[in-house]
């Protein structure tokens, strides 16, 4: 339904004169349509905010102020989110995005705590030297597997940044059952932990192997992709928010084949699966940015795709190793020959909007607050790494894996040989 102002008044029970001034006071919570007219036109998303806004008022005596920052807090009003004060739960808080993040976080956001929660003790006390035992950071061992410890770590915790998982594409192959528990049954105790303890908002991390898996790992990401973006069903109006990111392979990280490719540096030659394959390629910094940006537009149910550059794998090779030999050692099980961060089935439902793609949950539960100026894209629209517009080129991918100069590194082999 679509209202006039007049009509917002007498469902109301308030004079024009007090929406008109609502509105100009709660801009990010109140966004009503125009008519070619120029006539506001306000949906049933913003009457409901105006029945909120009234109790908060007249029944609760807050200030505007403090209705503001109550609003500002709601999922899907599209405002910067204040991380001050706020207490954020990251799951596989110790791998290298998790550590990242909190560097980002700590540096420039100042929350009031963020709890890392992992299974290795280890990792954990070496993060805490390395962030000089921040008191903003609280170490919490625990296992994505255990329900009642995941409860018991997210009480009166604000957002959950969910990144923990198996990973590794053989591991996951020989111990399955062990994935499904870690990937999938570990995302609906995510799940529940939070409605329970009433989290405002979660995003969970994906992977380009969710879009149609060839692999277990992947199968048990797509899985876990649809639990946390169905998750909104049982959360209600005013509810726990669900959403994903999904992004390629990240430089500089442990999982990454840019490691692979410098250690076998050292022994003069490197092994290469298939020269026509092409991967997505994401910096720590970005695929940081990513995730707040899904905490700031996010309404739940999204996925959010950034869009990055591509490479050859024989361009990598030549930006890691111009020097070495190039061993053909055939696709290993599971490997595709090109990435995709979404699927053919998911085109009808996605957007451009903010620099990013964003995949439309196909069941919504709630009227859209956010994407009215989003791009509608094909219906057939995949996002392929081998038909990307944007390409990273040998020097590029040199600069930021050798900060230091390839030359710096060669002389660093030789005196290692």
């Amino acid at each position: 339904m679509k209202y006039r102002i007049k009509e917002v008044s007498e469902r109301l029970a308030l004079p024009v004169s007090t929406i008109r001034h609502w509105q100009s006071q709660f801009p990010n919570a109140i966004k009503p349509l125009r008519t070619v007219g120029g006539q506001r036109r306000y949906t049933d998303a913003d009457l409901r905010t105006f029945k909120e806004i009234k109790v908060l008022v007249y029944e609760k005596k807050l200030t505007i102020s403090e209705v503001r920052s109550q609003l500002n807090e709601r999922p899907g009003n599209g405002a910067e989110v204040d991380w001050s004060g706020k207490t954020i739960l990251l799951t596989g808080g110790t791998g290298s995005f998790g550590k990242h993040f909190c560097k980002v976080l700590l540096e420039k956001h100042n929350p009031k705590a963020i709890r890392v929660y992992s299974r290795d003790e280890l990792k954990q006390f070496e993060m805490r030297q390395e962030f000089n035992d921040d008191p903003r950071l609280r170490f919490f061992i625990g296992d994505v597997r255990d329900g009642n410890r995941l409860r018991r770590a997210m009480e009166g915790v604000d957002f959950v940044v969910h990144a923990a998982a198996m990973k590794q594409v053989p591991a996951c192959e020989y111990n399955p059952l062990e994935a499904v528990k870690t990937n999938v049954h570990g995302a609906v105790n995510i799940i529940d932990a939070a409605l329970d303890t009433k989290v405002s908002k979660v995003v969970a991390l994906s992977t380009d192997k969710a879009v149609n898996p060839a692999n277990l790992y992947g199968a048990t990401k797509l899985c876990s992709d649809k639990l946390i973006t169905q998750a909104n069903a049982y959360s209600g109006d005013k509810g726990t928010r669900f959403a994903c990111v999904r992004y390629g392979n990240v430089i500089g990280s442990r999982g990454s084949v840019i490691p692979l490719f410098k250690k076998q540096r050292k022994t003069g030659s490197i092994t290469i699966t298939d020269d026509r394959m092409t991967r997505f390629w994401i910096c720590l910094d970005d695929a940081v940015k990513l995730v707040l940006n899904a905490f700031r537009y996010m309404e739940g149910g999204e996925i959010f795709v950034p869009r990055i550059p591509s490479m050859r794998i024989t361009d990598l090779a030549k930006a890691i190793a111009p020097e070495c030999e190039v061993k053909h050692i055939g696709i290993r099980p599971g490997e595709k020959l090109h990435e995709a961060l979404t699927g053919e089935d998911e085109g009808r439902h996605t957007v451009a909007y903010k620099g990013m793609y964003v995949i439309m949950p196909a069941s919504s539960w709630w009227e859209r607050r956010n994407y009215i100026d989003a791009k509608k894209l094909p219906p057939d629209f995949v996002y392929t790494s081998d038909n990307n517009e944007d390409w990273m080129s040998v020097e590029e991918l040199r600069a930021i894996a050798y900060p230091n100069g390839i030359e710096e590194s060669a002389a660093n082999l030789k005196l290692v040989s």
